[in-house]
């Protein structure tokens, strides 16, 4: 099925060389047909090397982060499929034939490698947790479509590839790559697929909390640029409400009395009607300058070719 088909295996690096020579290796076994490209993100020992000499063409991306590298990728490989995965070896290489099979057969444009963990070192605690909180925050703000949202192994279409505009610097990546997915409704799916535990030698670059409170800020972000309306409209209604709270007691005493005894407190109120219905207006008007920015990536989106069986 895939014979005919051009499979780029992408692999991002920062200081991988205990592990980067096992991955080239295992995903040539998987997908022996299949060109792996390993992206050098300025690492300071031997990744490069170690990947160039396990046979993987090996390029380089000077801007720091990861998201800074998938850019690059997605506007210099030119494949029909394409699989990312992270250098760490932590991810099952067997199991990307599954999931291309499954992007294939049943026309999708992103299949998530969903982690099972094998040893209880392969996921640390305050990950887990954190990938938990983070994936019900976004399904809550998105709908639900995904478990596993900070999953590094994901295998996606060409469509999805050329008309994705990625905007995120660094582990926030794969939090963009979501919601992309939700906003426009495209067909995604999650594959499980072992997680292994890193190799000695190789260690972690993501920070639980910091790490954490850049991809909460990016959903954030993106919920505001996305659903505009809604975001100034709670904003709005927090606005409205404390307004009102300041207000009555001021109209209670001037219907008694016929006066207005706290003037700084009735210009408060006032004031924070006006920007109340500012925020409203602003959510409108932004609401419909995100329904072209959708209509143009949707465009974008189909005027690339989908993904033939043949």
């Amino acid at each position: 099925m895939t014979s005919s088909m051009r499979i780029a295996v992408l692999v991002p690096c920062f200081n991988e060389e205990a592990a980067v020579a096992t991955v080239v290796a295992d995903f040539r076994k998987a997908l022996p047909k299949a060109e792996i490209f390993v992206y050098d993100n300025n690492s300071s020992d031997r990744t490069a090397v170690v990947a160039r000499e396990a046979g993987a063409e090996v390029r380089s991306e000077r801007r720091q982060g990861k998201g800074h590298v998938v850019r690059r990728m997605f506007a210099d490989i030119d494949a029909d499929i394409y699989v990312l995965v992270d250098g760490d070896a932590t991810y099952d290489a067997a199991s990307a034939p599954r999931m291309i099979e499954a992007l294939i057969s049943d026309h999708l444009d992103m299949v998530v490698g969903l982690r099972i963990d094998k040893v209880q070192a392969a996921y640390r605690t305050g990950h887990r947790a954190g990938n938990w909180m983070l994936t019900g925050f976004l399904s809550s703000v998105f709908g639900q479509a995904f478990t596993d949202i900070l999953s590094g192994y994901r295998v996606f279409s060409r469509r999805f590839v050329k008309s994705f505009p990625v905007l995120s610097d660094g582990f926030e990546i794969e939090t963009e790559l979501a919601v992309h997915a939700l906003e426009l409704a495209l067909p995604v799916a999650e594959i499980e697929t072992p997680y292994y535990a890193r190799p000695e030698g190789s260690f972690s670059k993501l920070n639980t909390w910091r790490d954490g409170f850049r991809i909460l800020g990016t959903i954030l972000k993106l919920y505001r640029s996305e659903k505009p309306l809604r975001f100034f409209a709670v904003i709005g209604v927090f606005l409205t409400l404390i307004s009102i709270g300041l207000a009555i007691p001021i109209i209670i005493t001037f219907v008694e009395e016929g006066i207005v005894p706290r003037l700084p407190t009735a210009v408060l109120s006032m004031g924070l009607m006006i920007l109340a219905m500012l925020s409203l207006s602003s959510g409108m008007v932004l609401d419909t300058v995100t329904r072209g920015r959708r209509e143009i990536k949707l465009l974008a989106y189909l005027s690339q070719p989908p993904l033939s069986k043949n």
